[in-house]
């Protein structure tokens, strides 16, 4: 890379030397991230420039600083100076070069973010949104649920805060939108809020207590008992008005994850999702065998390798799916019509940024395969409108597919701005 005389976080790159054959005569112009520390530390926000002014943006989660290295130092030589809208070329080559050194984790989200904001061009460019370009509409609107985030999870709320590990979220405080909290401790006030505004299914993180004070080897019966109370108290306050869902984060072994689920037997939960660390197909097979209960995997899968393996073990009845790690739009798209050949359907993550919501809701709309778009009403109501210019609308348990041009929204410019530390903008040379 040319040295530049340029503030340390602008650069310039010069263009591939052999550039992809170019089809439509746009150019990708300038790579630009930022984090937002003050909002939401564990985001990365990405915008791809073009020479016909046109902006495409996208985000992905987790270790940002690292996202943002890869796609800067290391991405960019392969798309400055390239043609936007060649979005399949851009993919496999940038998947195949990382995957001789690691295709999972840093590299996939890089390549997750990107993909969000080229699949934006694309459809700001055509003036459709992108479940348009999918295919069209396959439902008019997607069943949502409701996780248990409050407005401080993931966030970086007062000085000497950090963002905390995955899995690992501040269980909230009494207040509006504090459904951590409230699961936790008023579930059943919760579960009728809920159903009074129309949602068919809660997430529960109940287990999250009982693996900081236990561990994940063993669980005594009593530590189980106070995990599955709030639960029992949603049945007897609301009966079967609303589903259940269990998260357990992965942080159980196989002996504690079947006290588990004999436990949540009753309850008829709609599934299980990561009770157990999704690294062993083999073991989940057996748990899902042995609960008899559906079981939900994951978000944590982030390859297609890791998704054929829990299909083809039978060790899933759900697939989840979060836009963001995978590889975005497009191998979200693949891996919900993958899981359609084992008449197992699949669901979307979100519990992370706005754009991750927005992805997922242009796949569920194009997709019939897809049943759930994962929702945390506490940051879509508090702090979702800081970070897009325009959010999703959920009108009685359903989200209304992104109406405008691309993702249907954009990150709000002034996020951007140049003196932000963690802000980067890499041009063509």
């Amino acid at each position: 890379m040319k040295k530049s005389s340029k503030p340390a976080a602008t650069a310039t790159i010069s263009p591939a030397p052999k550039p992809v054959p170019n089809s439509s005569g746009l150019k990708i112009t300038a790579l630009e991230t930022v984090i937002p520390d003050d909002i939401m530390p564990g985001l990365l926000l990405l915008r791809i420039h073009t020479d016909a002014g046109i902006i495409g943006h996208g985000e992905t989660y987790y270790v940002p600083h690292a996202v943002a290295a890869m796609i800067h130092d290391w991405m960019g030589r392969r798309l400055l100076g390239a043609d936007p809208l060649s979005i399949e070329n851009h993919w496999r080559f940038l998947y195949e070069r990382a995957s001789a050194f690691g295709s999972r984790g840093t590299e996939l989200r890089a390549l997750s973010a990107i993909d969000l904001a080229l699949w934006d061009i694309l459809g700001q460019v055509c003036g459709r949104p992108v479940w348009q370009l999918l295919g069209g509409k396959a439902r008019e609107k997607v069943r949502v649920y409701n996780s248990s985030g409050g407005p401080t999870y993931g966030r970086r709320i007062g000085a000497g805060r950090d963002q905390g590990w995955p899995g690992h979220g501040d269980v909230g405080k009494p207040g509006p939108l504090e459904d951590n909290w409230a699961s936790n401790y008023a579930a059943g006030d919760l579960a009728e809020e809920l159903v009074a505004e129309g949602y068919c299914a809660m997430k529960f993180w109940t287990f999250d207590r009982a693996f900081h004070e236990h561990g994940g080897n063993f669980l005594p019966w009593s530590a189980v008992k106070a995990c599955v109370k709030p639960m029992e108290e949603v049945r007897k306050r609301v009966g079967d008005k609303i589903e259940i869902l269990l998260d357990g984060h992965g942080f159980f072994q196989l002996p504690a994850a079947l006290r588990i689920a004999e436990a949540m037997r009753d309850l008829r939960p709609l599934w299980l999702e990561d009770v157990m660390r999704v690294d062993n197909a083999d073991t989940l097979a057996d748990f899902r065998d042995k609960a008899r209960l559906p079981i939900a995997v994951s978000e944590m899968l982030t390859s297609r390798e890791d998704y054929r393996l829990v299909l083809e073990r039978r060790a899933v009845d759900y697939v989840m799916i979060d836009p963001t790690w995978v590889g975005g739009i497009s191998e979200t798209r693949r891996l919900a019509e993958f899981a359609q050949t084992y008449n197992i359907p699949a669901t979307m993550h979100d519990c992370t940024g706005p754009l991750t919501l927005f992805a997922g809701l242009h796949v569920a709309t194009a997709v019939p395969n897809v049943t759930f778009q994962e929702t945390v009403r506490a940051h879509i109501r508090t702090f979702y409108s800081s970070l897009i210019e325009t959010n999703v609308v959920i009108e009685q348990g359903f989200a209304l597919p992104p109406a405008g041009p691309g993702l249907g929204t954009k990150l709000k410019p002034e996020l951007f701005a140049a003196g932000r530390a963690s802000h980067r903008i890499t041009r063509v040379e």
